[in-house]
């Protein structure tokens, strides 16, 4: 069959679509990030994150352009000031490259997963590739430099065991005792940390430098609840003596011009908050524990909550771009009755 016979399912409409306006998002991003960059071996960790985005930026232009597919609007140089002054420090840089670049690893395998056609399935699996490839490269220059955040460290198995009792599942009974965390469950809370710490830091950032009160009250509101996510997961570290994680120092400057145009901030929270409910619901899956679960899932609600009242101001404000969709089959029908 001649491939241009192959129409596009409605996953890969998807998979381009989405694809398209977070790529957009990065690009502008770490286009600011690399004018104001001194050290000279984080900077080519986000050259590297740049050319990566622009890359995948052009194969989804050429899809578009042989499926008659209408380009997304995404993002463009409007939304990002490159006259604006400092905001971010190199090493909030590299973390913040070394986040997206997670993002994107589960993102890119969702779109091969849900992907048939051959050419969606090649820039799905390239862009996954570039994802691997730019983490290992950020991980690399963390270590070198000394920055690289660890999970907690336990002690190494010597023999195998089997649970042999219910209470293993147990802690949603606030009188009795609960069992020292595992080693999933450590991780899971612990990555669950680092997250919420780079969602602080862009809220701080976008917060201060946005010239809508109702986008500064939005982002004030997203820092207060990731800080109170953050006390609970160390909380639950804390009591097995885990201690809390020693993250690097990603602050951003007190710099108040706008830098980005609100519709690429609401955007951007909106992708991170998407990311954090994915990530919750995995930690409560793998947490056997269940107050670990259920804390999980009451948290997941917290965050879609503050992810609705988001996507009110965006489209208040004629920021949120509508994703292709399905006719209504009915209202067609009866239009065309009428006429």
């Amino acid at each position: 069959m001649n491939k241009k016979n192959i129409h596009l399912t409605a996953a890969e409409i998807a998979s381009v679509w989405t694809g398209y306006l977070n790529d957009t998002l990065a690009k502008y991003i770490l286009s600011f990030m690399l004018k104001h960059m001194d050290d000279p071996e984080i900077k080519p960790v986000v050259q590297h994150a740049f050319d990566n985005f622009t890359n995948q930026i052009e194969l989804l232009e050429q899809i578009f352009e042989e499926e008659n597919f209408a380009t997304p609007n995404g993002f463009t140089e409007k939304d990002v000031n490159m006259s604006a002054p400092w905001l971010f420090t190199d090493v909030f840089c590299l973390t913040y490259v070394t986040h997206m670049a997670r993002i994107g690893m589960i993102t890119y395998s969702g779109f091969v997963a849900m992907s048939t056609k051959k050419e969606i399935r090649d820039y799905s699996i390239q862009a996954i590739q570039d994802m691997t490839s730019l983490y290992d490269h950020a991980v690399k220059i963390a270590l070198e430099k000394g920055i690289n955040s660890r999970p907690p460290y336990i002690e190494i198995p010597k023999e195998t065991n089997y649970v042999n009792s219910k209470k293993y599942l147990s802690g949603l009974n606030p009188f009795s005792e609960k069992r020292p965390l595992n080693a999933v469950e450590i991780s899971q809370l612990y990555m669950n940390i680092q997250t919420n710490e780079m969602g602080i830091k862009l809220c701080l950032a976008f917060a201060q430098t946005s010239p809508s009160k109702v986008v500064q009250d939005f982002m004030i509101r997203g820092r207060n609840i990731s800080q109170k996510h953050i006390k609970m997961f160390v909380d639950n570290l804390m009591k097995d003596d885990l201690g809390a994680p020693q993250l690097p120092d990603v602050a951003v400057s007190d710099s108040t011009t706008q830098t980005f145009s609100d519709k690429l901030m609401m955007h951007h929270m909106s992708l991170l908050m998407s990311a954090g409910i994915g990530n919750y619901a995995t930690a409560a899956a793998a947490s056997q524990r269940l107050d670990l679960a259920a804390n999980y899932e009451r948290l997941s609600m917290e965050v879609a909550k503050l992810a609705k009242s988001g996507v009110d101001i965006m489209i208040d404000n004629n920021w949120l771009e509508q994703p292709p969709g399905t006719k209504n089959r009915e209202k067609l029908a009866k239009n065309k009755e009428k006429s």
